[in-house]
């Protein structure tokens, strides 16, 4: 017996689940903490030359001259406690002030590209499909591709020189009004956006070919009862799998486009932080992207119970 949503998601395979993201964030620390320590160099050389005594007590401030299983054991145990540690290039700036800084201008723009994908990638793609092989399927298709092809860079350049340089419509650069995320916006939904168009299509397309919809027909129910509650009902659960990663990478920011309009948010302080070799924040930023990875992986699994009522974790737990 299938049971409400609620019901097939028992406690014990939550806390499994839970269990499984923790020592996955545990060994993501950890590989991320040797790699940092195997790349040769470190964040107090530079071009600059800095006096050795100097250097040795930067290193001894910052806890540089333990050995590394030392400084691995304290940084786990700060980071079991929610410290991401001091930045090591900024005095006085912790990681955890670092993201707290970047993450309104992230999360919004992330949350404005996430509504742009859903509200068009899916009725792009149903419309495709509901017109197989005719003008709007051909021109939704044409547009997507271009979308998925063409990299986010170079939407955003291209956006950049007509809409900002030769329009003016929008700023070139900055978040002074809400004319400042459109473009940024724009570049980061494109390539998405295309993506869940085709993906709603060829899963509605698959739908609709099958039995159980070819009886909705034949029972005289209306084509839009069939389609809401049959058809695309089960067409989104491949949706929803790759939104859960699609929705991570979109609120955790675009290294690329954030540098290309000049946004202070979390993908620039990372590259900056790798230009800078500041090794507590490319751990912390990379300790955040991946929390928020899981967590939405996990928040797609649970969808799933509620799309599919044929999926029951109670014989999983």
């Amino acid at each position: 017996m299938a049971g409400s949503a609620l019901t097939r998601l028992p406690l014990g395979y939550m806390a499994q689940r839970v269990a499984l993201m923790a020592v996955t964030l545990w060994a993501i620390v950890t590989l991320t903490f040797f790699l940092m320590h195997a790349v040769p160099g470190g964040p107090f050389v530079s071009e600059k030359q800095v006096a050795p005594e100097i250097e040795a007590a930067l290193q001894a401030k910052f806890g540089l001259d333990q050995p590394v299983w030392q400084q691995y054991l304290t940084y786990l145990g700060n980071v079991a406690r929610g410290d991401l540690g001091p930045s090591f290039k900024y005095p006085g700036v912790t990681v955890n002030s670092m993201i707290a800084q970047g993450l309104p201008v992230t999360l919004k723009t992330g949350l404005l590209a996430v509504i742009c994908v859903l509200a068009l990638g899916v009725p792009l793609g149903v419309v495709a499909a509901l017109n197989r092989n005719r003008w709007p399927d051909t021109t939704v298709m044409l547009i997507a591709t271009l979308g998925a092809a063409i990299p986010s860079y170079v939407i955003a350049t291209v956006a950049l020189y007509f809409f900002a340089l030769k329009l003016g419509w929008v700023p070139t650069f900055g978040l002074d009004d809400w004319r400042g995320y459109f473009l940024p916006v724009f570049a980061l939904s494109g390539f998405w956006l295309s993506f869940i168009a085709r993906l709603t299509r060829s899963s509605l397309l698959e739908t609709l070919d099958q039995d159980y919809m070819t009886t909705a027909r034949a029972k005289g129910l209306r084509r839009g009862q069939i389609l809401i509650r049959h058809g695309l009902r089960n067409s989104l659960i491949p949706v929803v799998t790759v939104m859960g990663p699609v929705i991570a990478n979109l609120m955790t920011g675009s290294f690329v486009i954030e540098q290309i309009f000049a946004l202070p948010g979390i993908g620039r302080h990372f590259v900056l932080s790798i230009t800078n070799r500041d090794y507590t924040a490319i751990m912390g930023i990379t300790i955040f992207y991946a929390t928020i990875l899981m967590v939405m992986i996990f928040i797609v699994d649970m969808l799933y119970v509620w799309l599919d009522p044929r999926i029951d974790y109670r014989r999983r737990a």
